[in-house]
């Protein structure tokens, strides 16, 4: 069985994403990864290269004329999964800002192993964790994606979806997918606000034209995590190994009283029902999957 991972990012440096631990959390599984580099200013293609021999790097530019849901996202994604393999039985996707817990390295590869000749499945669910404003703060779920694609079939018309959260086939279809037991844990919302601040007015440019930018991102040399009014709880697990530096380095605090916020009745809905009557009222933008 051979894997290959893929990834894009850009500017690595400037808004300090861990795009570091993000491969290195996937190679394990991994024969190679192929991660496309936008053009950068901050060294960031030397970084990737710097990671690991198996890591290969795809020079690309992006279309900053894309000013729409995020759309150059998926046209970054779709080239580093274009650049996978053909002989691949499995690609593995880690977005800039995601680390895949080392818990979770075993179920990933007994599942693609399980699956591999399976035609009946087309991609692998894991489950994700949102940290924000602080390592030690996790979103609610009802108010974040808490499962997503990340493991597909390379050569079979997959194509990333919209913004580049998850996938699906060129002709619009849901893949079917079966849920592995891993957790992706997504750190793009914990940045010293500094560097948040920057990350906001510029990535925000990739969704909306300059006067809805300034709408949404008031001017300030630091990002404030509270004005957003999330739903956030204590995390007690453990963070991915390759994160211990990262986790050492940080030296803001958010100052957050769980309790303090209070759920939208859509998110408070959510939750009931899933306490209640067992039921998922979250968008699916795959198919699970039954085989048995």
């Amino acid at each position: 069985m051979k894997v290959c991972g893929f990834s894009f990012i850009r500017n690595a440096g400037t808004y300090d994403y861990p795009i570091v631990e993000a491969i290195r959390s996937i190679l394990p599984v991994c024969d190679e990864v192929v991660v496309a580099v936008g053009a950068s200013e901050d060294g960031t293609e030397d970084l990737v290269r710097s990671i690991d021999p198996r890591v290969r790097v795809l020079r690309t530019t992006w279309d900053d004329t894309l000013r729409e849901g995020g759309r150059v996202l998926a046209e970054e994604t779709n080239k580093a999964l274009d650049a996978v393999p053909g002989d691949a039985d499995w690609a593995l996707y880690i977005q800039g800002d995601e680390v895949l817990h080392e818990d979770g390295l075993d179920a990933v590869r007994a599942a693609m192993e399980d699956h591999a000749k399976d035609e009946r499945v087309d991609g692998l669910l894991f489950s994700y964790l949102h940290f924000y404003g602080s390592y030690d703060l996790i979103g609610d779920p009802s108010a974040w994606y808490p499962f997503e694609v990340r493991a597909v079939r390379p050569g079979q018309d997959v194509r990333s979806w919209k913004d580049a959260q998850g996938f699906r086939r060129a002709d619009g279809r849901k893949l079917r997918v079966v849920e592995v037991d891993a957790t992706i844990h997504h750190y793009g919302w914990v940045k010293d606000p500094r560097t948040m601040q920057r990350k906001q007015e510029d990535f925000n440019r990739l969704w909306h034209e300059d006067a809805e930018v300034e709408r949404r991102v008031p001017a300030g040399d630091e990002w404030d995590y509270g004005r957003e009014r999330r739903v956030l709880h204590p995390f007690a697990g453990t963070h991915p190994a390759v994160m211990k530096e990262r986790l050492a380095r940080a030296d803001w605090h958010f100052p957050y009283e769980p309790g303090s916020v209070k759920p939208r009745w859509k998110e408070r809905l959510k939750n009931w029902s899933k306490r209640r009557l067992g039921l998922e009222l979250e968008y699916q933008n795959y198919e699970l999957v039954n085989l048995r």
